[in-house]
């Protein structure tokens, strides 16, 4: 339609599904297939990924290829019974890889167990009353008695673990992960209040037992409170997500060089400026004077938001009403006519400046 234009593609990602592929693609690296135990405590086909090029040895762990939503089947989303237990042999697989430096991706999780089953795989001890290993599950989080880290992988000492997170996520308090994400993952209002309780007796034993108080630290509710587990356990580094992802694919060298971005959302809404891509992307699009539309499947409550944070126009994917199954299945095909009809506008535009 415009034979002058030339686009740049950038895979972007948030640190939920697809990441590990994208940043495979983008540094041309590879992904490792490995079978892990999934949310609900059955095998499920899994992977990691390589990177390609010079430099540390770097391997990206999707967490919700190993404990994500999607892996739960609906008519059992209970995250008070799910488990992290197959992103902790993600990392294993990363280590016997001769990773050297990994990337946890936290987004899309269907776990509130902060963590812990993540850190039993690598070989922590999460010990109850009876001195037993504790259960699997947020709920299990309740009878959590103490933390013992002797047993944790000897391998981890010597690798940089990086968890990209969302830095508005943390794992206590009336903005805490159960309160937020727990609804989303099928928690019972019941089932809220537990896990919230359940969470803040997680932080007190990782406070008297690893002298760390995670509460209210940025990116400690990351994924069911994944990132606190890590953090504290593992001396992991809790990032904000999309740093970490910009840095490699070298995306504010693309955006310095565009005249126009767009980018995309599943929801455009008031939560778009809380961490989201689009809000990130137009962030650094600010910096270099350049304008930014964003395609939503969906434009919900208080998108007008997304105007003050530099996204200077919205576009629905949509092209009338449908059902959430059809808008998955042609969502590539919606994609493509929504940034046909911008790009009719923009070349309106042109025509009248």
């Amino acid at each position: 339609m415009l034979p002058d234009v030339v686009v740049d593609e950038i895979p972007l990602v948030d640190g939920g599904e697809g990441s590990a592929a994208a940043l495979a693609a983008a540094t041309g690296g590879r992904l490792v297939p490995v079978t892990v135990t999934g949310p609900v405590g059955l095998p499920v086909d899994s992977h990691f990924a390589l990177f390609g090029g010079t430099g540390p040895r770097t391997a990206v762990v999707e967490m919700a290829a190993a404990a994500g939503l999607s892996l739960v089947p609906r008519d059992s989303r209970d995250p008070t019974v799910t488990t992290s237990f197959g992103v902790g042999q993600l990392i294993s697989a990363a280590l016997d890889a001769g990773a050297t430096r990994i990337l946890v991706g936290c987004g899309d999780s269907g776990i509130c167990d902060g963590g812990v089953g993540a850190l039993q795989a690598l070989g922590v001890r999460v010990i109850d009353a009876m001195g037993d290993e504790l259960g699997r599950g947020g709920a299990a989080l309740s009878e959590v008695e103490s933390i013992d880290v002797s047993g944790l992988d000897p391998r981890i000492a010597g690798v940089d673990v990086l968890v990209a997170v969302n830095p508005y996520n943390v794992l206590c308090g009336e903005s805490g992960v159960a309160r937020v994400f727990g609804p989303q993952k099928g928690a019972t209002p019941d089932q809220v209040e537990q896990l919230s309780a359940a969470m803040e007796r997680w932080a007190k034993v990782l406070e008297r037992d690893l002298h760390v108080d995670l509460r209210a630290v940025p990116g400690s509710g990351a994924s069911g409170g994944l990132g606190a587990g890590l953090a504290a356990a593992l001396g992991a580094r809790l990032l904000p997500r999309f740093e970490v992802m910009i840095g490699s694919v070298h995306l504010d060298e693309a955006i310095s060089r565009a005249d126009l971005v767009i980018t995309a959302e599943g929801s455009v809404d008031g939560q778009t400026t809380r961490g989201k891509v689009p809000g990130e992307v137009a962030r650094v699009a600010a910096g270099y004077g350049k304008p930014v539309v964003a395609l939503a499947g969906t434009i919900g409550p208080d998108a007008d938001v997304s105007y003050d944070a530099g996204i200077g126009g919205v576009a629905s994917i949509l092209p009338g009403p449908t059902t959430l199954e059809d808008a998955i299945d042609r969502g590539p095909e919606f994609l493509c006519d929504a940034a046909e009809r911008v790009m009719r506008l923009v070349q309106i535009g042109r025509g009248l400046a």
